[in-house]
């Protein structure tokens, strides 16, 4: 890929494939952040994607040198990161997997017209499920098909953690795994504060953490994106920040450690199937899984949402 982009001699492309809420709030994040030089906006709804680009153009003299356009899938084959938000939403009461047939089809069509040299970033839900449509369907190394995963789910399960322990988020490490959606797990055995295992930070600062408190962040971090759709009608803003964030470590080889969705190592026995794990993430995409040495609870519960995803993956054939 960095051999690519040097023969190109251009600024960093991404390509936007759906340009809803999410697609939108995406490209206006990486406008704002200046991540990168070119943004081209695909979507089936023509109109729709030309008074974004011309609405988001608008803003780059007051922000980043950033040339937003309209275009089409034969730009995408060229860009260094393809996001797609493509497919149907979900709607007040559904679940993430409720969406499972639909956004297959979509990704069926897509994929293979968008797939070039760059990384797939998948957006679309069920995640996991669908990024692991668009390895298979792409034929691209699995290390260049990543799905935002569950990076979103950590943001608020820091979030929710640090308010109720009254430590600034970015202080607090710890991971949500597995499936984005009802059976993903926390691994409470791994989580830090400040580098302190957090029951052994509540014992030394006299801040009591009781279970249900616990259960209260699980469930409330779980079930985030179903309270902000009954109350909103779609969830766009972290989430795009979240694909901003995969990004950034992508083009500027961060080498970040974020829980994207990812192809399991064998050497987990889980099965070959996408779900989030702590992975390094840089310039070719996904560079190593980083294992977790869970409770066996947490394990236990991890190999439960992996036969989720994999009932999934065995419904469409795949």
């Amino acid at each position: 890929m960095n051999e690519h982009r040097s023969a190109a001699r251009r600024p960093y492309r991404v390509a936007i494939v759906g340009v809803g809420r999410v697609g939108a709030t995406y490209a206006y994040t990486l406008l704002m952040r200046g991540t990168v030089g070119e943004i081209v906006l695909v979507d089936l709804n023509q109109e729709r994607c030309e008074g974004e680009a011309m609405d988001l153009s608008h803003a780059a003299p007051l922000t980043n040198p950033v040339r937003v356009w309209t275009g089409d899938y034969d730009d995408c084959r060229t860009a260094d990161v393809v996001m797609l938000a493509a497919g149907a939403s979900q709607r007040p009461g559904e679940t993430r997997m409720d969406l499972l047939h639909r956004n297959a089809a979509v990704f069926s069509d897509v994929v293979p017209r968008v797939a070039g040299q760059g990384i797939l970033l998948v957006a679309t839900n069920p995640v996991d499920v669908m990024s692991h449509l668009a390895w298979k369907i792409s034929g691209l190394p699995s290390q260049q098909v990543i799905g935002s995963g569950t990076v979103l789910d950590t943001a608020r399960f820091r979030h929710l953690l640090g308010r109720t322990l009254g430590v600034d988020p970015r202080n607090v490490h710890g991971y949500i795994i597995g499936e984005h959606g009802d059976s993903e797990v926390a691994a409470w055995s791994r989580t830090t504060v400040a580098g302190v295992p957090l029951d052994e930070f509540c014992s030394r600062t006299a801040c009591p953490f009781p279970q249900f408190d616990r259960e209260h962040i699980f469930s409330a971090t779980r079930d985030a994106a179903r309270q902000i759709v009954t109350r909103k009608g779609a969830t766009y803003y972290a989430v795009a920040a979240a694909l901003a964030r995969i990004t950034d470590a992508i083009l500027h080889n961060q080498r970040a450690v974020l829980s994207v969705s990812t192809l399991v190592p064998s050497a987990l026995g889980l099965g070959e199937l996408y779900l989030s794990l702590p992975a390094v993430i840089g310039r070719d995409g996904v560079e190593r899984v980083v294992p977790l040495p869970l409770s066996s609870e947490e394990q236990s519960d991890l190999e439960g949402s992996a036969a989720v995803l994999k009932k999934a993956i065995d419904e469409l054939g795949y």
